[in-house]
């Protein structure tokens, strides 16, 4: 019954709300310069088109369309730089396949567009900043290795200048630009990851996987005002260089990142694609579109009004017989699966992840191969494999033990804590579990780049790639993660072992935090936590946690302060020597010398204030008082440039009493104050927390 009634509900939503799908008229308020010009299908056609001959006929012409109004792109009220995505189709015919291409097209952000050069070539793109800032995505078609192009067929970020920050070989995506086939883009920015990510397909459908993925912050690039647009040339060659269709979105709010940008902000287009609706008048933020149908979207708003009127007590009527039935049938599995497996209902009744099969991870991971181990630990050792269910997936398999073993509780720990928290973007997640037996398995996604255990400290060629903005994107991660338990989940989790081992980062180096097996989880109004033998790594655990076996958001904090020391100096927790690393860059704040202990692989490419603060986000995250620890959220808030709070011109020891009372007590005194120590009831243990005199 129920696929007749959806069926006759989408006839009805069809006929009373079936979309516009018109293209609008190219906009009124857009400035061509030189050759461009609209043909009779309004393409834009950025260079002049070349009269049929046997001969190869070059005229050197440029061609740019901008936006007549500038688009802000700073926030008036925040002064952050908004972020922002396009999505455009273009096409490059050459002259002729013996003849030389054009230069080829670029999308363009730009300061000043009365300040652009009118010379031939270069994609008419400025040689050097002296025009002004720009930005530019080329698509170049013209081999010119004293601009450091990899060859004539390429996609390149451009910033002050035509030499590519960065750039791909498109023949090796299957893009061949000179084709004069159709070629869609996709360009985002999101602001907080600081990151600008391509796609190009042939197709309307966005590709999965970015091409191009290059760390930028372009709030040191923007002005508050710039123009957008596109610029074309031919230089010594000859291309028919055209843009059929053209999106720009600029908006406040990060879209999560499984979400496509374009569907948080209203669609403002100068050439619509077929699903995108006609506006009439322009938008300040965004391409702005002309309309010569606003009296049939008048009369067509009447039309769905009055289908509304008849319409809407038949819908309210179907759409409670439905709630109703669906109410029924998810109670009746509800019921049926918590008599079926009582013991992991609390997991299913999620439905994910899901429980798997032994015999397919078996398969997948070819009996749990040792070539496929990709990482091991105390409790168990993981694989990475491929499941036809999952994909590319990480497995990792427990220690053979009885499920009433330590493991076993490791396992069912990190299983229920999971669950509890499956969606953030900064968390590894778990796709699924299996309990069969002895074996004790769960299933994460798979991340290419590994822990930042091993790309920090094993010098691969990876670590090469580690520059500081992606150590502050990866340390903005986890503060996140962090937060997410510490504040949003609906029971608060102490996650007691966050080290650089336990950071994944993905293809595009985003941090993720995993292994939840030593994690604690509490009501958000607990009073009071009992103590518990210390759980964790030396040289992580915060002083008062080693002493009193209580967790709490702090000693996350006191972690995660000891793993930003440790990405921006390079340095291990405790290195070969016995030093530790938080001991030694207290000693540099104290000889007034704290940029010292910035990482030499770094080469000095880093701001020395972002480096000096990042350092002092990280003291203050292990101050030996607990009390004086900031909040992941303000820790965060550090990174990102806030102010960090003052901090003691030496390092405080911390004082720990011989005898512990019924009460567990501690002091915080100045390295030199006061009393002497030898006399006093309290003694200084000779620690990883604790530096002698």
């Amino acid at each position: 019954m129920i696929p007749y009634i959806q069926f006759f509900i989408i006839i009805i939503l069809t006929t009373i709300f079936n979309p516009i799908t018109s293209y609008s008229s190219p906009s009124s308020n857009l400035t061509l310069i030189g050759s461009t010009h609209f043909d009779k299908n309004n393409t834009i056609i950025l260079t002049q088109e070349q009269p049929t001959t046997q001969t190869c006929k070059t005229s050197p012409s440029i061609g740019r369309i901008l936006h007549s109004n500038p688009i802000r792109f700073v926030n008036s009220s925040s002064n952050d730089t908004v972020s922002f995505s396009t999505r455009f189709t273009f096409s490059i015919t050459p002259q002729s396949p013996h003849c030389l291409p054009g230069d080829g097209i670029a999308f363009l952000i730009t300061s000043d567009p009365n300040s652009l050069p009118h010379s031939y070539g270069y994609l008419g793109l400025p040689d050097s900043s002296v025009f002004g800032p720009f930005f530019a995505i080329e698509f170049d078609t013209l081999y010119n290795p004293g601009f450091g192009d990899i060859n004539d067929n390429h996609v390149g970020v451009d910033i002050n200048s035509v030499i590519s920050v960065a750039s791909v070989d498109l023949m090796t995506k299957g893009i061949d630009l000179k084709s004069g086939k159709q070629v869609t883009v996709w360009v985002e920015y999101r602001n907080p990851e600081k990151i600008i990510r391509v796609w190009v397909a042939y197709s309307d459908t966005k590709p999965g996987k970015s091409i191009l993925s290059v760390p930028i912050d372009v709030s040191i690039l923007f002005n508050e005002f710039m123009y957008v647009g596109f610029s074309g040339s031919n230089g010594r060659g000859s291309s028919v260089h055209s843009i059929e269709r053209i999106q720009f979105h600029v908006f406040e709010t990060l879209a999560p990142p499984n979400m496509q940008m374009e569907t948080k902000s209203s669609r403002n287009c100068l050439l619509c694609y077929p699903e995108d609706p006609v506006f009439a008048g322009e938008d300040e933020e965004g391409f702005g579109v002309s309309s010569h149908q606003s009296n049939k979207d008048k009369n067509r708003v009447l039309e769905i009004g009055l289908g509304l009127l008849f319409v809407t007590p038949f819908l309210l009527i179907v759409a409670g017989v439905l709630i109703i039935y669906c109410f029924c049938v998810k109670k009746r599995r509800s019921i049926k699966r918590k008599c079926e497996h009582p013991q992991m209902y609390r997991f299913q009744e999620t439905e994910v992840p899901k429980r798997l099969k032994l015999s397919d991870i078996t398969l997948a991971t070819k009996g749990f191969d040792q070539n496929r181990i990709i990482g091991e630990g105390a409790s168990s050792v993981v694989y990475e494999a491929n499941l036809p269910s999952c994909g590319n997936v990480a497995v990792k398999r427990f220690s053979k033990v009885n499920q009433s073993g330590s493991f076993g509780n490791q396992f069912a720990t990190e299983l229920a804590t999971m669950v509890g928290c499956l969606h953030h973007k900064n968390l590894v997640q778990l796709h699924g579990w299996c309990c069969e037996g002895n074996e004790l398995v769960l299933v994460y996604e798979y991340m290419p780049n590994g822990s930042l255990d091993r790309i920090l400290h094993k010098r691969t060629n990876v670590n090469r790639l580690l520059t500081f903005e992606k150590r502050l994107n990866i340390l903005l991660g986890v503060s996140s993660a962090l937060v997410y338990l510490h504040e949003e989940c609906e029971r608060q989790i102490i996650h007691r072992d966050v080290k650089t081992c336990n950071i994944m980062l993905d293809a595009d180096f985003i941090a993720k935090l995993g292994d939840f097996g030593l994690a604690e989880v509490y009501e958000h109004s607990a009073r009071q936590r009992d103590a518990t033998l210390p759980a964790g790594t030396m040289g992580y655990l915060a002083p008062e946690y080693v002493y009193s076996g209580v967790p709490s958001v702090k000693t996350d904090v006191y972690s995660f302060g000891v793993v930003v020391l440790e990405v921006a100096s390079g340095q291990r927790p405790v290195n070969e020597d016995g030093v530790v690393v938080t001991d030694w860059v207290w000693d540099l704040w104290e000889k007034k010398i704290l940029i010292a202990a910035a990482d030499p692989n770094l080469m000095g490419r880093f701001d020395k204030v972002d480096m000096e603060r990042m350092l002092m986000a990280g003291l203050i995250c292990v101050h030996p008082n607990h009390q004086l620890r900031p909040t992941m959220k303000e820790a965060g808030r550090m990174l990102r440039g806030g102010l960090v709070p003052d901090l003691p011109t030496r390092k405080p020891v911390v004082m720990i009493q011989s005898v512990l009372p019924d009460r567990a007590s501690m002091e915080i005194v100045a390295k030199n104050g006061g009393s002497d120590e030898t006399d006093s009831p309290w003694s200084t243990p000779r620690t990883h927390f604790s530096k002698a005199n």
